[in-house]
């Protein structure tokens, strides 16, 4: 699978999806527009083996909310996740059981990397 979860209106998402220059065979799905499935966010858990890694601690949500003084199980992650888009840490790069989950430098060159090595 060959696939980009990602927001449209992020300036860095849009930046990160120009440097990595993914080709035709990957799916892009903007995240606020169609939104995450629970499958899909089962299969993402599965590669990368829990719901907190996928979850982004930087939303403003998750300040407003208070969750930052809370303790989050991983259903608890789950349920925010498939809540609203913008707990989904991002992007999400999905190449062949491979996953590149948010936008730190080490993360972007590693996913360059396996894409030119796909090729």
């Amino acid at each position: 699978m060959k696939k980009f979860y990602f927001l449209s209106s992020c300036n860095t998402c849009q930046r990160i999806l120009d440097h990595l220059d993914l080709g035709a065979e990957f799916e892009l799905q903007d995240i606020k527009k169609t939104p995450i499935s629970s499958d899909e966010l089962e299969q993402l858990k599965e590669i990368s083996g829990s719901y907190e890694a996928l979850f982004s601690k930087r939303a403003k949500l998750y300040k407003d909310l208070g969750l930052k003084d809370k303790s989050l199980d991983e259903d608890g992650y789950k349920n925010y996740i498939l809540e609203h888009y913008t707990f989904l840490k991002r992007p999400v790069l999905v190449l062949n059981g491979q996953l590149f989950v948010g936008n730190s430098s080490k993360v972007i060159n590693s996913a360059k990397t396996a894409i030119l090595n796909e090729k």
